[in-house]
């Protein structure tokens, strides 16, 4: 079994929920007592999330090229970084180091192909809603053109990720607001849900929608588990 590098922290409480699926699923897939090999760098998210308010993705991505740097020397054979937003620098990072970078999108992309979705609604933090490097990922290695929700309601879980579900704070309002927000979104032609924030697994399932969900903490860490076990 090859070492998973798992760049986490940012926040913790989904990096915790990555290193269950890897466990579980290592545990599924081999038995006993078996468990997934990993290296996990975590950040004070408090830092990290102070360089995305004011911009500055220089100093951002200059912290994680060196963490990356220093999972690669301690023995890590791949890189998963366990947030959507932070794939903004996925480039950089994978120029600096000689072991593979697992993209979040790129574990995603096969699930959203498989159930047919066309026009999948992206639920994520503002910059992975507003920004590019996530929504262009998906269109141009993989076809798939992604819907995002008006202004306000962008607004709203982004606030709700931060202020809430990075805090571990999980609120049946909040939950509503998001499932209000799908179906809305349903309404006008979405035929599915990423969850593009890792920690928006910890307020829904697939259970809340009558659409696909993709579930990228949990594709991901899959992703992750078939690199290690060669798969």
């Amino acid at each position: 079994m090859k070492t998973i590098g798992l760049l986490g922290g940012m926040s913790w409480e989904s990096t915790v929920t990555y290193y269950q699926y890897l466990n579980r699923m290592a545990r599924e897939r081999l038995g006993g007592l078996h468990s997934a090999k990993c290296l996990i760098w975590s950040f004070d998210f408090a830092e990290i999330a102070a360089f995305q308010a004011a911009g500055d993705w220089q100093k951002a991505t200059g912290a994680m090229v060196a963490a990356a740097r220093r999972l690669e020397q301690g023995g890590a054979d791949c890189l998963v970084i366990c947030t959507n937003t932070m794939h903004k620098m996925a480039e950089e990072v994978q120029d600096a180091i000689d072991i593979p970078l697992l993209h979040i999108a790129d574990a995603t992309a096969p699930a959203i192909r498989e159930a047919g979705c066309s026009r999948p609604l992206l639920l994520a933090t503002a910059y992975t809603m507003e920004q590019d490097f996530y929504k262009g990922h998906l269109e141009r290695n993989h076809g798939i053109s992604v819907k995002v929700p008006g202004e306000d309601d962008r607004a709203e879980i982004h606030r709700i990720i931060y202020e809430e579900l990075c805090q571990g704070e999980i609120w049946a309002d909040s939950k509503q607001t998001y499932l209000d927000i799908v179906e809305q979104e349903i309404e006008a032609g979405a035929d599915g849900v990423i969850f593009g924030c890792t920690e928006i697994g910890l307020l829904v399932s697939q259970d809340d929608f009558s659409v696909p969900a993709f579930d990228t903490t949990a594709l991901h860490a899959k992703a992750g588990l078939d690199f290690a076990l060669g798969g």
